[in-house]
């Protein structure tokens, strides 16, 4: 099921069209190369040895018997890595190691069994120390640190204090005492989530060949060519200009692909070798070694009046970072509630280590694991008043001016469209019946960003075009941009020829994620069509020797304003230019500003087994303002996966973790993560309120969707049984002690809301 609400709109020729993706047909077939693909003459395979214990001291390590071991070409550990950095300490461990699963050294052989046969053969000796991979373990005062030098960044000041707390910092607006002396009705709860991994298809992998010259060739699946470029140049202390990173295709990736991990181990083991190296991770090293987001503890409190305004919100949120600092524990303050026209607010953060595997970007990172806490809390109050949970969300929601507790004043926006769109869905407007069935309500909404995109643009002798950008194509973006292109120049989509470039072909280009790519490299594209277009403009006059400014392209065609036979078509004046003046080509780089934050609310149907504790997901529909849908069939996949995605989040899937702080269900068999067998179609409700920082209206569309899911889904089930889930996730055996605790009967591991 899927509708399409169009408020605010332009007439477009290819702009909202569904064509079919130009590199569907690679994919499909298998001719398409991922990072696994790579092959040379002479290729070497890596494999790493990682820490067996989740906190400890390196006291020694051997590698002699690795070295003279058969096939064995080279052995790193920490030494060789040449800067000391805390990004080159994520890479290999030095002296400590911090989490299951750290490398502490590598080897490159002629095979990949010579390889993992010559790791057996490394001798470390360690110092088992305590490790803490709950958020307020590590935050104890008795906590052993990760990091000895490491003192707390306290609301912006550096103190004294050696803490695995590196950074406590606050959002405020308004006064909070006064705000809650006026309400009503004040709810106030804690939370806490797990640990949770991005579950991309395609393990971490890096191949590298570090040639006599000194330059460094990386090819590798990841959502950032130059971003991995420059993290590379920085942990091997080498130029930009002496490092080329050729990105492969990547099979997923939701902010999990953006981090260098085998990247840097396969270059030095390269330069060692004198030959090129490649490595793959296993899946239980993408599990145990690569970057999930937080788990998170958090304490909320909002008070709302009796005739259902919001007048006070106060959030304590304490994220886990993994093993170095970095966790997005301020993007979830910054959306935790920007949903919402609250007058007196305050949010204090914190950012913590913890012995897991540093953490990295996961879909709208942060938001999700806030908005768990902040919708939840909203429903209650919602109940307590009587009013319907959509239309109080109407009552108070932020709009063009509101100012969010972090300080932006909001443009246009399509909070309160979405929120109506919610409203009259014909999934909200009709009944639900039958016993342990609940419906559940909840919104969403994240910042999006620009940032700097580059494109370049070839026109072919028969019509097309070549188009060049720098952005990792994981969601289709290769036809989103496309088409952006297409519409500047009044062709189809079908005769644009996109690639994705490496860091020596096109400009410098912000890695894919942030809902960034089809609002930015879309804008590069869109202004290399421009100058594309003047340049073809400007050939039709000379050709027939007339102003430039009497020309224009109208659907393709260039035509002048009063000769009605002065007309080509773009095909055919392509087809002149090589003898009319040469070839015509424009390259383009853009920073663009005006991102438009995006707004989502989410109604979900449930059916809960009071005997299991098991959820059954009965109907769902997820209605997003996208700004424009450049390719609506794309919108929808977006929205649809990151649902998905917020279900296993919100049902199955954490990090579990023994006494010892290894990771216990590192594998897709024991990591439960939903398939289809789980759910019903998702529906989805596309509203277009236009972001006018955009040419074509377009706010990202990626992270939204999977904000709302889990409070959604927790709301449905405290209507269908009675009983305010607490925590993440919401498994059988959570919601069963919360029932047996409802009912008097004791709780065992997990700790009921009510």
């Amino acid at each position: 099921m899927a509708s399409n609400i169009v408020l605010s709109n332009t007439d477009f020729k290819v702009v909202g069209t569904r064509p079919v993706r130009h590199d569907g047909t690679d994919k499909v077939t298998g001719r398409a190369k991922y990072g696994a693909d790579f092959d040379a003459a002479g290729l070497l395979f890596a494999k790493v040895l990682r820490s067996p214990h989740a906190h400890a001291r390196i006291k020694s390590i051997n590698t002699g018997k690795a070295e003279a071991a058969s096939g064995v070409r080279a052995v790193i550990t920490g030494a060789d890595v040449p800067t000391d950095s805390a990004a080159a300490r994520k890479v290999m461990a030095k002296d400590k190691v911090l989490y299951k699963g750290h490398p502490v050294a590598a080897v490159a052989a002629t095979s990949a069994h010579d390889a993992e046969q010559a790791l057996a053969l490394i001798e470390v000796e360690y110092e088992i120390l305590k490790a803490a991979t709950e958020v307020r373990e590590a935050m104890a005062d008795d906590a052993e640190l990760l990091h000895e030098d490491q003192t707390t960044d306290e609301l912006g000041e550096k103190s004294d204090t050696h803490s695995n707390i590196a950074t406590h910092f606050r959002y405020e607006q308004g006064d909070l005492d006064q705000g809650f002396a006026a309400a009503d009705i004040i709810v106030e709860k804690e939370y806490s989530t797990a640990t949770v991994h991005q579950g991309y298809i395609e393990p971490q992998n890096g191949a590298a060949f570090w040639n006599m010259n000194g330059e460094l060739t990386i090819w590798v699946s990841t959502q950032g060519a130059f971003t991995t470029r420059d993290a590379l140049a920085g942990v091997l202390d080498l130029p930009v200009s002496k490092v080329k990173v050729i990105p492969m295709e990547i099979g997923g990736g939701f902010g999990g692909m953006i981090p260098i991990y085998l990247e840097p181990l396969t270059a030095l083991l390269s330069r060692k070798a004198g030959a090129p190296v490649k490595s793959a991770m296993t899946r239980a090293e993408v599990f145990e070694a690569t970057g999930p987001t937080s788990g998170s503890y958090m304490h909320i409190k909002m008070g709302a009046t009796n005739d259902g305004k919001i007048v006070a919100a106060e959030a304590m949120l304490a994220f886990d970072a993994g093993a170095f600092p970095g966790s997005p524990v301020t993007a979830g303050a910054q959306c935790m509630f920007a949903c919402y026209d609250i007058e007196n607010a305050r949010v204090d953060g914190y950012d913590v280590v913890a012995n897991k595997p540093p953490v990295a970007a996961y879909r709208a990172p942060g938001a999700p694991i806030a908005a768990f806490a902040c919708e939840t809390v909203v429903d209650e109050l919602a109940e307590k008043l009587g009013i319907d949970p959509i239309e109080f969300r109407l009552r108070n929601a932020s709009r063009e001016g509101t100012r969010r507790v972090d300080g932006p004043v909001f443009p246009v926006i399509g909070n309160v469209e979405q929120l109506e769109a919610s409203r009259e869905s014909e999934q909200y407007q009709r009944p639900l019946e039958g016993p342990n069935r609940g419906r559940g309500v909840a919104s969403g909404f994240w910042f999006n960003i620009g940032l700097q995109s580059s494109a370049s643009i070839s026109v072919q002798a028969d019509g097309t075009i070549s188009l060049v950008e720098g952005s990792t194509d994981i969601g289709g973006t290769r036809a989103s941009i496309a088409m952006q292109a297409a519409e500047v120049l009044g062709i189809p989509a079908e005769d644009v020829d996109p690639a994705v470039g490496d860091t020596d072909s096109v400009g410098y280009t912000f890695l894919t994620g942030g809902s960034r790519t089809t609002f930015a490299t879309g804008w590069a594209a869109y202004e290399c069509a421009q100058e594309i277009k003047q340049k073809m403009i400007d050939r039709a006059a000379s050709i027939w020797d007339v102003e430039a400014t009497d020309v224009d392209l109208v659907d393709g065609v260039f035509q002048h304003a009063s000769d009605q036979e002065l007309s080509m078509t773009f095909k055919e004046l392509a087809g002149q230019l090589n003898r009319t003046g040469g070839p015509i080509s424009a390259q383009v780089s853009v920073d663009p500003r005006g991102a438009g934050g995006a707004f989502a609310t989410h109604i979900v149907d449930v059916e809960v087994d009071p005997d299991t504790g098991k959820v059954t997901i009965l109907d769902y529909t997820a209605i997003q303002d996208v700004g424009k849908a450049i390719h609506p069939s794309y919108v929808e996949g977006q929205i649809q996966g990151g649902v998905v995605q917020g279900i296993g989040w919100a049902l199955n899937e954490e990090y579990r973790f023994n006494a010892d702080g290894r990771m216990e269900n590192s594998s897709f068999l024991d990591y439960r993560m939903p398939t289809s067998l789980d759910l019903p179609m998702i529906g989805t409700v596309i509203v277009e309120v236009a972001n006018p920082g955009h040419p074509y209206g377009v706010r990202g569309v990626g992270e939204v969707p999977i904000v709302p899911p889990m409070a959604a889904i927790a709301n449905a089930i405290y209507h269908a049984v009675g009983v305010r889930m607490n925590q993440l996730p919401m498994s059988p055996d959570a919601i069963l002690e919360s029932l047996w605790a409802k009912d008097g009967e004791p709780a065992g591991l997990a700790q009921a809301a009510d």
